[in-house]
């Protein structure tokens, strides 16, 4: 009788840290060859960069100017993505706060609310956005030129509070509250 050999099955830890990594080295690789040597990514008390993208609904684009917004009208920026575990419990609470503040008659009307939805298809981010309770305008980034060559974001989320001079007054990287995102408006709003 011949010796019995024992087959070993690839652990399921090791496919998904494996993957993991893989996914990770891409976004870097990726993020590397978009970007300019040298380049430097907006910060606070630097202009906005302008951009516009193709709305989500494919019908109008969105984005910020030439001025930044320095149009007089502040901007909030808010970087999600379907893919995003995290943006999925923060954006339907944002949503309605900027939805309150449209219908109501503050000082917060002023501000304008632009989505930019990354790494999704138009037809994902239509339906991320429509899950999520959204009513303000929301780019299609698909292949993440805004969010990360642009700005220099690697993953989502992150939100941007732009001034009506133009001036950046506020990044804030991963999950935002309702009394975050709103601090943030009225900073947009003072300055």
């Amino acid at each position: 009788m011949a010796p019995r050999v024992e087959v070993r099955k690839p652990r399921k830890i090791f496919i998904v840290l494996g993957v993991g990594l893989a996914t990770l080295l891409a976004l870097f690789l990726f993020r590397g060859l978009s970007t300019k040597a040298g380049k430097a990514f907006p910060s606070v008390g630097t202009p906005a960069p302008a951009f516009s993208l193709l709305s989500a609904s494919g019908v109008t684009h969105v984005g910020t100017p030439a001025n930044g917004g320095g149009s007089g009208k502040p901007v909030a920026l808010l970087f999600f993505g379907a893919w995003c575990w995290i943006c999925h419990s923060e954006l339907p609470p944002l949503a309605m706060a900027v939805h309150n503040q449209e219908s109501g008659s503050g000082p917060l009307k002023k501000v304008a609310v632009v989505g930019v939805d990354s790494l999704d298809s138009p037809s994902q981010a239509a339906s991320f956005a429509a899950s999520s309770g959204v009513t303000f305008p929301v780019g299609s980034d698909g292949d993440a030129q805004v969010t990360s060559s642009l700005y220099g974001f690697i993953g989502d989320p992150y939100a941007v509070f732009v001034s009506g001079n133009g001036k950046i007054v506020a990044i804030h990287r991963g999950p935002l509250s309702v009394s975050q995102f709103l601090n943030f408006e009225h900073q947009a709003l003072s300055e």
